[in-house]
């Protein structure tokens, strides 16, 4: 196993991300679905001159990209956005490509269970083919119950995956599993069939080591089915506003780089704007945690 990052929960310059990932002892980068921000040609250059990988990317399921909308347009873009991050990763030498089926934050049904199902399945398979042309796994990600009416648990994308086809895998995340699953641990055994990608955050969505998880026994158990992946970092730092704020530098003004999608997305997850230091200050403390256990 390798220590890896996202880069979503901060905007700034790429090659500030990637420096400072080669700094703290990561070895890879799961890189945002945003296949129009990226010239691959010059990321791979500064990855190989920074000696990080590319282990794959994250789609980023901002309103209007939803696999299970009942506007069939939207499907559509949507299968075509995500066919657009697998061309990405393939460009970057990457191997996984993450996908959350519907949108972040949507929690209301627009039709019967069985008809999203159906209009995950059909909207995975024609993304699944071309995943396999281009020799990308998919891994499929549920979230908790707050950021989507769908996909909640680790049987639920072990079963949606089955559907798919036999190479589509799964993620699994240690906080939407600490909320979702009764026993976390065997959450993560019974996804050693499929298991291609793997998300870590402490209990309280802060760096690991910061919050409650039991990390050496996570690691040992990903060890015991065998993972050899990448762990993916993907803190999202909860912003105090009250005078109890232990950390008074977490705050900072948005970056040029911050487009009001992104912003969205990550007040979404229950952060903000995050400063420089606090940013990289977590990073470090990740990597404290996790490193002497893989």
């Amino acid at each position: 196993m390798h220590l890896s990052m996202h880069n979503w929960m901060r905007a700034e310059p790429i090659e500030v991300t990637i420096r400072r990932l080669a700094r703290y002892g990561y070895k890879s980068i799961e890189i945002s679905g945003e296949p129009d921000v990226f010239d691959t040609r010059e990321l791979r250059k500064l990855l190989a001159e920074n000696g990080i990988a590319c282990w794959g990317a994250v789609s980023l399921m901002f309103e209007g990209r939803d696999l299970i909308h009942a506007d069939e347009s939207v499907r559509a873009t949507s299968i075509g956005y995500l066919k657009d991050c697998i061309t990405m990763v393939k460009e970057l030498d990457g191997y996984e490509m993450t996908i959350v089926p519907s949108q972040v934050g949507k929690v209301a049904a627009m039709d019967t269970p069985e008809q999203e199902w159906a209009w995950a399945v059909e909207s995975l398979k024609e993304v699944y083919v071309h995943a396999q042309k281009e020799g990308i796994r998919m891994a499929l990600e549920p979230l908790n119950r707050f950021e989507t009416n769908f996909l909640n648990r680790a049987d639920q994308a072990m079963l949606l995956a089955e559907d798919v086809g036999p190479d589509c895998g799964v993620c699994i995340d240690t906080f939407h599993l600490n909320i979702e699953e009764a026993d976390m641990i065997e959450a993560i055994r019974s996804s050693k069939e499929r298991l291609v990608d793997f998300h870590v955050a402490d209990n309280n969505r802060m760096a690991c080591g910061m919050g409650a998880l039991d990390w050496p026994l996570i690691v040992n158990t990903l060890k015991e089915i065998g993972y050899d992946g990448a762990v993916t970092v993907e803190f999202v730092a909860p912003l105090d506003r009250t005078p109890a704020n232990p950390y008074q530098n977490a705050v900072a003004a948005a970056e040029e780089e911050l487009t009001a999608e992104q912003l969205q997305f990550i007040q979404d997850h229950g952060s903000g704007v995050l400063s420089e230091e606090f940013y990289s200050w977590l990073v470090e403390e990740t990597a404290k945690t996790l490193l002497p256990l893989l």
